[in-house]
């Protein structure tokens, strides 16, 4: 069986739509949150594979669970991971987690409505925070936050790529019950430019994640750790700006990403932000969601 480091697909943490375990997180924290998202991103890439079936997938991933739980040391990333959790104590419980959501991506194509949604987004994303502040030692009462924080950049991610989830993946996140309401068709996804229909429906959609953004805006004032509380400041001021881009542009046709001076930009004002709003001992305010 070939290894699952050799159906990698290129992608590493430096291209991903948020910082990860970037020069703001502590070096000590770094080799264990790589660790993870090598992890992750070797779990995912198997299930987004373009050559292999569903059940060699299946096979990967399970392949992938036994030797995190220490039942073989064949696959790198795995055994990686979990000498990493070994060496402070913690258990792999989110990444057993997000295990599930590619799963499901292997054998769940469509979504019925929003609550599905959110349930994929509770093993694909909000994992992913909940070992963030885990790894930092923070109250598992910061959850609710993280998890919306996560979820919106998770929903974020899909409507930003829903044509090339489509077109390649044959994979549609939006609920059918959101394209039935505003008249739009999936194959429309396979378009070069989206019909009002459509647009009308990813528009709704990215106000809904909009709003479910604005939830996780006290994360950064609830976290103890300063670097994580500017972490999470420049990854919230990243998700809110690609929240607005959706709520505006066509994704099929536009572009919806931040572009690499766009994303140095951000990070220097999510920065600012949270020094200045520690400093001043403010908590950050949610308002509602433009349009809401």
């Amino acid at each position: 069986m070939t290894s699952a480091s050799e159906l990698r697909s290129g992608k590493s943490h430096r291209d991903e739509n948020f910082p990860v375990a970037s020069w703001i997180i502590h070096p000590r924290h770094r080799a264990l949150i790589l660790a993870f998202y090598n992890f992750v991103r070797t779990a995912d890439d198997i299930a987004d594979h373009a050559t292999l079936g569903a059940d060699e997938k299946l096979a990967y991933l399970n392949l992938l669970e036994s030797e995190l739980l220490g039942q073989g040391d064949s696959q790198p990333e795995a055994v990686n991971l979990r000498r990493a959790l070994a060496e402070r104590s913690m258990p792999p419980r989110h990444a057993l987690d997000v295990l599930i959501a590619f799963r499901m991506d292997v054998t769940k194509l469509r979504y019925e409505n929003w609550d599905e949604v959110i349930h994929y987004c509770r093993y694909s994303a909000m994992p992913v925070g909940r070992f963030m502040l885990d790894v930092h030692g923070e109250s598992t009462s910061t959850w609710p936050a993280s998890d919306a924080l996560c979820a919106g950049l998770q929903i974020n991610n899909h409507l930003q790529d829903c044509g090339k989830d489509y077109r390649e993946l044959n994979r549609v996140y939006l609920p059918r019950d959101a394209l039935a309401a505003a008249g739009a068709s999936v194959e429309a996804l396979g378009l070069a430019r989206a019909p009002a229909p459509l647009l009308q429906c990813l528009h709704s959609l990215a106000a809904r994640t909009e709003a479910l953004l604005n939830e996780s805006k006290t994360l950064s004032a609830e976290v103890k750790d300063f670097r994580l509380g500017l972490e999470i400041s420049v990854i919230q001021t990243f998700a809110d700006k690609i929240v607005r881009l959706l709520r505006a542009r066509d994704p099929l046709s536009e572009t919806v990403h931040l572009r690499p001076l766009e994303l140095i930009a951000y990070s220097a004002s999510g920065v600012a932000s949270e020094m200045t709003r520690r400093a001043a001992g403010r908590r950050p305010q949610s308002k509602p969601a433009a349009g809401a």
